[in-house]
């Protein structure tokens, strides 16, 4: 029996991706022969998922799975293709992988793909990842979570075009009731529709007000109305105009979607709320995750690509 060094392990993972315990295991079932254990690696479906590593996982859903109405989570899971992520058998697994999240204290994505997964404990979540790989046939990526509680009040999520949005919003408020969470609902889904990027003024940084206000003012010195006007107008109008970008990018701020008069706003619209129900309501966060947002989607001519497995 040849002897399996750390090595022989570290050179066989890095062909092959497949995990360390699972080299290790190929390794010796094949004394030792690289080539073979590539093979043995490769008929577990435990090298597959390698082979898929240099494409794009554009595609996919978001989940949301809560326990009550104080803890949340939302997870993005992608996928190759748009095919894929409408497969029911990637669904489940992604609502499991919600179900990981919410139930799970990992500080970042290592801790959590090491956790034991949720559906069989005899694997971890990275291994449910691996085996979903082999059976669906396409690179899919658990590409990140978040977890959100409520220590006073609650959390309410909306879903958005079947997961292709999921938002979470977390509120403080004495009274958690019907009116108070279908409130908190219409603007989780008011975040899903304008993307704002803080909760309030308050919370952006003088550093993101600094960077805007040069832009916009490197803008008004290009504006020929603008030429040789005082400085103390010219900062007018810089505030001006920072002023009215904070709105859109700040919920509070924002013009209610519902509003009847088109004016009223979400801080207003919120203090309606609380007034009718005899409480005040605070949002303490909210978390938008969209489906393949930042990731490069890689554009394909599907017809030509049949052609050239056909004459490949």
């Amino acid at each position: 029996m040849a002897e399996i060094t750390a090595a022989m392990v570290k050179e066989l993972r890095e062909q092959t991706g497949a995990g360390m315990m699972d080299c290790k295991k190929a390794l010796n079932e094949t004394n030792g022969n690289m080539e073979e254990a590539v093979e043995v690696l490769r008929k577990n479906g435990q090298a597959k998922a390698v082979k898929k590593e240099g494409r794009i996982a554009a595609e996919g859903i978001c989940r949301i799975a809560a326990q009550g109405d104080r803890v949340a989570a939302v997870v993005e899971v992608n996928s190759e293709t748009d095919f894929v992520a409408k497969n029911e058998t990637f669904q489940q697994f992604v609502e499991a992988v919600a179900k990981q999240a919410v139930a799970s204290d990992a500080a970042d994505m290592d801790a959590f793909m090491a956790e034991s997964w949720i559906e069989d404990g005899s694997k971890t979540v990275k291994d449910a990842l691996v085996d979903k790989i082999a059976v669906i046939g396409e690179k899919l990526s658990i590409r990140r979570f978040e977890k959100v509680e409520a220590q006073e009040g609650c959390v309410v999520s909306y879903v958005h075009g079947g997961g292709r949005i999921g938002v979470i919003v977390s509120a403080k408020t004495g009274v958690v009731n019907d009116g108070v969470k279908e409130a908190l609902t219409n603007l989780a889904m008011q975040v899903a529709a304008l993307n704002p990027k803080y909760v309030a003024t308050s919370d952006v940084s003088e550093e993101f007000k600094a960077h805007e206000k040069e832009i916009i003012a490197a803008q008004i010195a290009q504006d020929p109305k603008m030429a040789g006007k005082p400085e103390k107008v010219i900062e007018g109008a810089v505030n001006g105009r920072l002023n009215k970008e904070l709105k859109e990018v700040c919920l509070l701020e924002q013009v209610y979607v519902k509003a009847e008069d088109g004016k009223q706003t979400v801080a207003q619209y919120l203090a309606q709320v609380a007034k009718e129900n005899g409480t005040d309501i605070q949002i303490v966060k909210f978390v938008r995750f969209e489906t393949g947002e930042g990731l490069e989607k890689k554009q394909e001519d599907f017809a030509a690509e049949v052609a050239a497995q056909i004459h490949g």
